[in-house]
């Protein structure tokens, strides 16, 4: 098959099965670009030249579901007051945009929303540090329509371990173990994107419910702490969860780790954010870059992580998680969210079939989120709500 003759098959494929995207920054990059003035960073059109994502694109690039990341920075004062900030700038997208986002709590809404040729919108929280160390906050979040919480993003919290700063507890200490339960009761997915190898296999220990990986790579492939080690992957078919490949270079490309830490110690040193992504921190990243050309990821580095996935974890519990709009670079042919059909050609040329295809784009995702509410309604029926805290579990 020719590559036109796989991309017109992958734009075909995501049709009938959209992409599932397990993570967009949107919504921060709205925060740090305008302060959330919708008007001046309009999705119904072309937003190239600041943002991965706008409607046109979401469309181009087959997505049929988005789980938007409502993140906010680790070192924030405030970090609960922002993630409801973040919440209402998804919520204001959905009623801005009607005939293209449908709001989804449900993997019914998912199917619902397909259904009307509209994208369903979820939202993800990145960082236990957004529920402020309180089980009745994590409920708030879920009653607001979170559907996912990373444990942590790249600080420890003080109940879980993160791959990117030095071992505190070990993994989840008590009280993490109780939100890691609390989630099983509500129906929000655990998300073990971001956490150490030891915190993955202990929530593993715990959770009764599927867990995802919403944005992460294999560790076998490209050796980073934020990707997941083999043994890890290997426990997801009795889980029944999901690992979400990610496109970020500096997670699936070798070459890339190095460079990416001088990159980083580079924006330090002009007294940005590591992370930043606004106008001027993206001019002193060009800089950096002019004078250190960066290692370029390809869409074939991201299927040979898919590849090694599927290997070990098996496809149904495979899916895809971008993270734009919250990394600097993207791969060659995955510039933006139109560049789903790219990928799933790649895999095509492989010699993936379509059924595979179907559950890596859309089968798998809906069917985890319906079985973390299957299990929610189970523990619901048998088990209040849980009032432990930090202080009476951790001491």
């Amino acid at each position: 098959m020719t590559r036109s003759a796989s991309l017109d098959a992958a734009r075909e494929l995501l049709r009938e099965f959209p992409v599932v995207d397990g993570h967009n920054d949107l919504p921060w990059a709205l925060r740090e670009q305008v302060r959330y003035d919708l008007d001046a960073r309009d999705l119904a059109t072309p937003q190239n030249a600041h943002l991965h994502t706008d409607l046109p694109r979401l469309r181009e690039g087959g997505v049929g579901a988005q789980y938007w990341s409502v993140y906010v920075r680790s070192d924030l004062p405030d970090a609960v007051t922002a993630t409801l900030e973040q919440i209402d700038c998804v919520r204001q997208l959905i009623a801005r945009h009607p005939a293209d986002l449908r709001a989804a709590l449900t993997a019914a809404d998912m199917a619902a929303a397909r259904a009307e040729g509209r994208i369903a919108s979820l939202m993800g929280a990145e960082g236990g540090h957004s529920i402020d160390n309180s089980l009745a906050t994590l409920r708030a979040l879920y009653a607001l329509g979170v559907r996912y919480l990373t444990l942590t993003h790249n600080d420890n919290t003080a109940w879980a371990d993160s791959a990117t700063d030095e071992p505190g507890v070990g993994g989840l200490s008590a009280f993490g173990r109780a939100v890691v339960r609390e989630m099983n009761r509500e129906g929000m997915l655990v998300d073990l994107s971001h956490v150490a190898a030891t915190t993955m296999r202990d929530a593993l220990d715990t959770t009764v419910a599927p867990v995802i990986f919403s944005h992460s790579s294999a560790r076998a492939v490209c050796d980073h702490p934020r990707n997941i080690p083999d043994d890890v992957l290997e426990r997801l078919p009795a889980n029944g969860g999901m690992a979400m490949v990610t496109f970020v270079p500096k997670f699936v490309l070798q070459a890339a780790v190095d460079w990416t830490a001088e990159a980083d110690d580079n924006m330090r040193a002009h007294g940005f954010h590591h992370l930043a992504t606004t106008p001027e921190a993206m001019q002193v990243h060009r800089a950096f870059e002019a004078r250190r050309p960066r290692p370029v990821a390809t869409v074939a580095t991201v299927a040979d992580h898919l590849d090694h996935m599927r290997e070990v974890a098996g496809v149904d519990h495979l899916g895809i998680g971008g993270d734009y709009d919250g990394t600097a670079f993207t791969p060659d042919g995955l510039a933006d969210v139109s560049g789903y059909p790219n990928l799933i050609a790649e895999l095509l040329d492989r010699g993936w079939s379509t059924t595979d295809l179907a559950k890596l784009t859309w089968q798998n995702a809906l069917r985890v989120l319906g079985a973390a509410e299957d299990v929610s309604r189970d523990l619901r029926a048998t088990r209040p709500p849980s009032n432990a805290t930090l202080e009476s579990l951790d001491g």
